[in-house]
């Protein structure tokens, strides 16, 4: 549906997407996960034409297809209702007053907005803001969303109910691509692209991503907080706090899990818990940019 070719895109010196190809098929929940400055925004913003690429270029198989668009940041009008805004934004796409009044309302209706729909837009709170600027870029009911980090800066529950609406439009045949820093996110995408300083780390389904992930994981909970010797393993690739247990990464399972036991008893630490567990996305994307920075 959309295809990217040696996409880049430089500010000055700065180079904030380094020669991109991808491919998001039709039907697609596709997400750009990453943090803040590995040019997920510049990449969307090249998807929508409204930014101008450096090089390389962006096709959309079907030259006729409508999108939806809704940036980072809030671009709403603060001092219209939440109604106006819908009726203003499905105003400029030049649509009869009776498909405006009908998209209007099963919009609202669908993310939980009938209520506020006489509200100032200024006088919603945060997550309010994002479904109705959601509910904006779902006026024209578009084939494909393009959306940038909407769930940015809300609380949990939010984040599940926009989900849910954006599986609701996916199963109607909404192709959606959404940047996202949060690695919980990248679980409910179709295929994600990790992207980190420019570039693409890696582009596959979270299933791929964490099967084909190259280590195994020990997760340890001891009587001592501090665990230095874990750095002194050949074995030992990575070592953090997730919570109150210690998140390890590991070439050879076996070997480390026995380094670890012996070090332990021998500075009489005891051991609350020790066994192995799944990798998750997050594992795989500080995996992936810790590879990133070795080759660099």
């Amino acid at each position: 549906m959309i295809e990217v070719q040696e996409l880049t895109k430089k500010f000055g010196g700065l180079t904030a997407v380094n020669n991109i190809t991808l491919k998001v098929n039709e039907g697609e929940i596709f997400g750009l996960i990453g943090p803040d400055g590995a040019g997920k925004t510049t990449l969307i913003r090249m998807l929508c034409n409204i930014v101008t690429p450096t090089s390389g270029k962006v096709t959309w198989s079907n030259k006729e297809a409508i999108f939806g668009y809704m940036p980072q940041r809030f671009s709403l009008y603060g001092d219209l209702t939440v109604i106006e805004n819908m009726y203003f934004f499905a105003s400029l796409y030049k649509l009869d007053k009776k498909t405006i009044a009908r998209r209007t309302e099963e919009i609202l209706e669908l993310a939980g907005l009938m209520d506020f729909k006489s509200r100032l837009a200024d006088n919603l709170s945060g997550g309010m803001k994002q479904k109705l600027a959601l509910s904006c870029s779902l006026i024209t009911k578009p084939d494909i969303l393009i959306l940038d980090e909407p769930t940015y800066g809300v609380d949990p529950e939010f984040r599940k109910e926009f989900w849910k609406i954006l599986y609701d439009q996916n199963k109607e045949g909404i192709t959606i691509i959404v940047s996202t820093p949060y690695m919980d996110e990248a679980e409910l995408c179709t295929r994600v692209a990790f992207m980190s300083e420019g570039n693409f780390l890696m582009v596959d389904t979270p299933v791929n991503l964490k099967r084909n992930f190259p280590y195994k994981i020990i997760e340890l909970k001891s009587s001592a907080k501090e665990l230095d010797f874990l750095n002194e393993c050949d074995e030992i690739v990575d070592a953090g706090f997730f919570g109150d247990k210690y998140h390890i990464l590991v070439r050879d399972l076996n070997r480390a899990r026995d380094f670890i036991v012996e070090r332990l008893s021998a500075g009489n630490i005891e051991i609350l818990q020790l066994g192995e567990v799944s990798p998750t996305i997050e594992d795989v994307f500080v995996s992936l940019t810790e590879e990133g920075k070795g080759k660099g």
